[in-house]
């Protein structure tokens, strides 16, 4: 047996919500494990380049829209990604745009989708969705977090790191979310802090990490960390995370807006309900991606090849050889 490489060509299409930037393609469209297309295609230099790659696929039930599976610029699979459910409602809406509303099912459950969009702003490409993005999780053991005898809610539990004891306030949107207020990000090493609490042993699945700086009641901004992913300008379950935690510690007030990077986004958590996420979604590109595949190939079927191919030119007859002009 020889390994032949052979070339997959995959129809997709970029988008961004906040700079958070994902790629969207559908399964049917696909072949193999699609964490090692995520791997090569959000590669920035030798791929399109994304934080991530979205999968869209047949809704599993009757009444949801699409099944949509998220996976982060290092292959891992992700439970959730409220910037990138967005990129996937704009791909849907793009479709059709008639549809005010998109039901989304996920590894964490269905997510509900208001288009906030006119017809002016789909026809330039952009696209304004409010997402239910359900109940927070606050029980440790489900985040998960080894709290040891800590009861939940995790909130402002101290942490130990190579930068000294940290506040943490451990949150899920259906993934983990650890969040640490700071009074400033400026001389704040929180990329190196975010890297190693994403490893921490405390979190069996990894943990997105928020570093989170209260401006007012009805205002925060925050830094980005994500899970298999690295520094991002903005996230959509992190800007939910960072709320929930701010409520939590008596900071802030339900209905919060979000800076970021990239915008603003806007999160509402009403007393005993579903938090709530407003944000943009945007057309970046279409394209076809050429994505070299590793297949096995016997004996036989290579000798078969060359005797239906003919022989072998030198490099001297392939320069002679002319195309023909249309």
């Amino acid at each position: 047996m020889r390994t032949m490489s052979k070339i997959l060509k995959i129809p997709f299409t970029k988008f961004h919500g906040l700079g958070n930037d994902f790629i969207v393609a559908k399964e049917r469209n696909l072949s193999g494990d699609p964490g090692q297309l995520a791997q090569a295609i959000c590669e920035r230099h030798t791929g399109i380049g994304s934080d991530g790659l979205l999968v869209l696929s047949r809704a599993q039930s009757t009444g949801n829209h699409a099944r949509v599976r998220f996976f982060n610029a290092d292959g891992s699979e992700a439970e959730m990604s409220g910037n990138g459910i967005r990129c996937a409602g704009a791909f849907l809406m793009r479709e059709n745009p008639r549809r005010r509303a998109l039901r989304l099912e996920t590894a964490s459950g269905v997510k509900i989708l208001e288009s906030l969009s006119s017809a002016r702003q789909m026809g330039a490409g952009k696209w304004a969705f409010r997402v239910n993005m359900g109940r927070p999780i606050l029980d440790a053991e489900r985040i998960p977090f080894l709290a040891g005898s800590r009861p939940s809610p995790v909130v402002g539990l101290p942490i130990r790191t190579s930068w000294g004891v940290l506040a943490a306030t451990v949150t899920s949107m259906g993934n983990p979310h650890c969040s640490i207020f700071v009074e400033d990000f400026e001389g704040l090493p929180w990329e190196e802090i975010g890297r190693e609490i994403e490893r921490s042993p405390l979190f069996p699945n990894r943990t997105n990490v928020e570093f989170v700086k209260v401006i007012s009641q009805k205002e925060i901004e925050v830094r980005y960390w994500e899970r298999g992913v690295g520094k991002t300008m903005s996230s959509g379950t992190g800007s939910c995370g960072a709320v929930v935690a701010s409520i939590l510690n008596g900071f802030t007030q339900r209905k919060v807006k979000v800076r970021t990077l990239a915008g603003v986004l806007e999160v509402t958590w009403p007393k005993g309900k579903e938090v709530m996420l407003s944000g943009p979604a945007e057309l970046i590109a279409d394209g076809i991606y050429f994505f070299p595949r590793q297949t096995k190939t016997s004996e036989s079927e290579l000798r078969l090849g060359q005797f239906i191919s003919g022989p072998r030119l030198s490099s001297e007859q392939i320069a002679r050889v002319e195309v023909p002009r249309s």
